[in-house]
């Protein structure tokens, strides 16, 4: 497969661009930092993206070595794309857009499209802080519920993970909307304030729920 132009510069700003510097792709490796995808699912949650340009987008990402595409066995028997070590190695990257770009939500246009789990990045410093230095007072599944839709985040597991959709078994639950997810990812709440306040919803029982409750 033929490379892509180049920026041709002995800099690693400047190869890291010649590889995820197009127009969507880093948004693709923000969907597949969720775990792999379908196709369809993809297109789905890339509003704005035209098929032919995803389907190059993933081309130039499977070549680069960024991501894989494999077919799940029967049942399902669907090819699904899913990110490399190296792929999932952006994820340092995206949370720094995310927190530069945070100040530019402070309001939603019109034409804005969201997903809950576009919000999962920017929460994951934040979510990651209470689970303590060693990662145990506050391990385990958090599933976070917005009146866009749910996802999940494993804290204190070494390798931050989050997933789109409601958790399989969570050890706790928070409810929010998504306004409080931005005052959150700012800075500009904690989670112990937001419980307070009311803002913020905590259930369950185990020991992360107690650390989201200030317990």
């Amino acid at each position: 497969m033929p490379r892509r132009r180049s920026y041709d510069q002995y800099c690693a700003a400047a190869r890291a661009l010649d590889a995820v510097g197009d127009r969507w792709t880093l948004l693709i490796v923000r969907e597949l930092l969720a775990g792999p995808r379908r196709y369809t699912d993809l297109h789905a949650d890339l509003p704005g993206v035209s098929t032919d340009v995803l389907a190059s987008r993933l081309k130039d990402m499977e070549r680069d070595e960024l991501a894989t595409r494999r077919r799940l066995p029967p049942p399902a028997s669907a090819y699904v794309y899913e990110l490399t070590e190296r792929g999932r190695g952006l994820l340092p990257v995206l949370t720094a857009l995310a927190e530069w770009g945070a100040p530019e939500l402070a309001e939603r246009r019109p034409t804005d499209a969201v997903r809950a789990h576009w919000f999962a990045i920017p929460l994951l410093p934040v979510l990651d802080g209470l689970a303590g230095p060693s990662g145990l007072q506050g391990a385990g599944t958090l599933e976070v519920r917005l009146d866009e839709g749910a996802f999940h985040i494993r804290l204190g597991e070494g390798d931050l993970a989050y997933g789109d959709g409601p958790a399989d078994s969570a050890d706790a639950r928070l409810v929010l909307d998504s306004d409080t997810c931005r005052a959150l990812s700012e800075g500009a709440l904690t989670v112990e304030d937001g419980v307070r306040d009311g803002r913020i919803e905590v259930s369950g029982e185990g020991t992360l729920a107690k650390v989201l409750r200030g317990e």
